[in-house]
């Protein structure tokens, strides 16, 4: 196995595979290329990893293939699939402090959002693991000559492109219900954080799972992602991740084999304070709402509306509570926010930052890099702003947040339904009428009342417009894995005409 010794503060040495996780084994890319991976704590390189191709991508789609077509098909009981990912979940918790030290490293999320993350990994592997023995179809009775079944069956291979915000949460919302399911899945990690997602690999062989049912890769979107979408024998691509490129994989699956596409896209999510709310707790939600996960956080709450009454005094608390907030080492326990994940990412909010400067926005806290090595940014925000500015209209995807003023109830769900993204929404208020009639008017996939990102395994998570379609978690997840198939058979003698 290719591998190197590596260490972090939280969990002293370990080992790390660097080579493509396919058929149980790691494997080196078939043409030999290796890509740095990089500390965006430092910005030095932690180690270098396989590099996957095209080439990679027909070896990983091929073994899942066969592993579909044979004895994961056709030896594997529902509740053997069951146990694996029971057995995966009871693994995961085991290796907690290991798995969110790499993470941290990685990603640079905070060492305890990290253990959080792993922490609901283990849920969602365990309650999809319950979910596997439970796919069930119905018979339909149409005539007393004829009888009908309708079975719920796998798709196949699926094909599973992850981002780099969550990379071991997103690796197991997609793992549990395809796996539970019955399919065999070939993931791409994002190239930025590949490292805590082959660490997990090693755990896959312990838990049971036998050759070729999950294959990871690491590699590049543009050559592997754009390989695994277009693939002719992947059956279904799901994918999180931005907009942009979530449109691509459309067309790839169309221009392919017409396979099953399911995305999870971005947001530019509003958060709504009512002049009733209870302004502490919508203050500590607002700021955990942006904030969390260095606002690397698809259904961020970016678009703060307060109303009226309530917004001067408003302002002035959520700017002394931001700035609160720890940002720094993620191996520290008291640090809240980390560094964002990439040179790349850091210049792009910066960018958003200066765009709201010179569009006449007020920079009410923060809007500064911090020190001068690694990719750490000030929490930002903004008020002053107009609808029609790009820090109110376009995904920042980071540590950055407008907040606008709002008369009516009426005004803001115009407000917050006024941009092309559809992820989530929060209402914060005392009265259950408001919160009731807000959330019901929202167009988003998720609306929390008094609170933010309360995110679970049991609850259906995603968008609508160009946020996506398609749910993960949740019984809703499992209908991405599955097609259905009707059998009619006829009783008796009777002869057609």
């Amino acid at each position: 196995m290719a591998s190197i010794t590596l260490k972090t503060p939280h969990s002293g040495d370990y080992e790390q595979p660097t080579g493509l996780f396919i058929n149980n084994e790691f494997v080196k890319a078939v043409d030999g290329k290796t890509f740095e991976v990089i500390n965006p704590t430092d910005e030095t390189v932690i180690c270098s990893v396989q590099e996957a191709s095209e080439k990679d991508v027909d070896l990983a789609v091929a073994a899942a293939r066969k592993a579909f077509q044979g004895e994961w098909r056709l030896k594997t009981t529902p509740e053997q699939r069951g146990k694996y990912l029971v057995n995966l979940a009871d693994l995961f918790e085991e290796n907690m402090d290991l798995l969110a030290a790499v993470e941290s490293l990685d990603n640079g999320k905070a060492i305890t959002m990290a253990k959080g993350d792993v922490g609901a990994c283990v849920g969602c592997l365990r309650y999809y693991g319950g979910w596997a023995d439970k796919i069930e179809g119905k018979v339909v009775d149409t005539s007393p000559d004829a009888f009908n079944y309708i079975r719920k069956e796998p798709i196949g291979v699926c094909g599973q492109i992850i981002p780099w915000n969550f990379p071991l949460l997103m690796w197991a919302w997609k793992i549990g219900p395809a796996v539970a399911t019955g399919n065999c899945v070939v993931i791409k990690t994002a190239e930025q954080t590949p490292l805590s997602a082959l660490v997990a690999c090693t755990l896959i062989k312990k838990a049971g799972f036998p050759p070729g049912v999950i294959n990871v890769i690491s590699g590049f979107g543009k050559i592997a992602g754009a390989a695994l979408s277009s693939h002719m024998d992947v059956d279904k691509v799901a994918f999180t991740g931005s907009t942009v490129v979530g449109r691509q994989i459309m067309k790839a699956a169309a221009g392919s084999n017409l396979k099953r596409v399911t995305l999870e896209l971005g947001g530019k999510s509003p958060n709504i304070v009512f002049a009733d709310a209870d302004i502490d707790n919508a203050i500590s939600w607002v700021n955990f709402g942006i904030y969390y996960n260095h606002g690397q956080c698809c259904c961020a709450g970016s678009r703060v509306y307060v109303q009226e009454g309530i917004y001067d005094k408003f302002i002035q608390r959520f700017k002394e509570r931001a700035a609160k907030n720890a940002v720094g080492d993620p191996f520290h326990e008291d640090t809240f926010q980390g560094p964002q994940v990439s040179q790349l990412q850091f210049d792009r909010i910066m960018g958003y930052i200066e765009e709201g400067k010179k569009a006449g926005a007020t920079v009410e806290v923060g809007g500064n890099r911090i020190g001068t090595k690694g990719f750490f940014i000030e929490p930002t925000i903004f008020s002053n702003v107009t609808e029609d500015m790009k820090i109110v209209q376009e995904e920042i995807f980071g540590p950055v947040c407008t907040v606008s003023k709002f008369k009516t109830k009426e005004e803001v769900i115009e407000l917050g339904n006024n941009t092309t993204y559809g992820l989530a929404a929060a209402v914060h208020t005392t009265n259950l009428n408001t919160a009731i009639e807000v959330a019901n008017s929202l167009k988003a996939g998720t609306v929390w009342v008094n609170s933010y990102n309360s995110l679970h395994w049991q609850l259906p998570f995603g968008g609508v417009k160009e946020s996506g379609h398609g749910r993960e978690l949740g019984e809703a997840a499992l209908d991405n894995y599955l097609q259905t198939k009707t059998v009619s058979i006829r009783l008796g003698d009777a002869l057609f005409g």
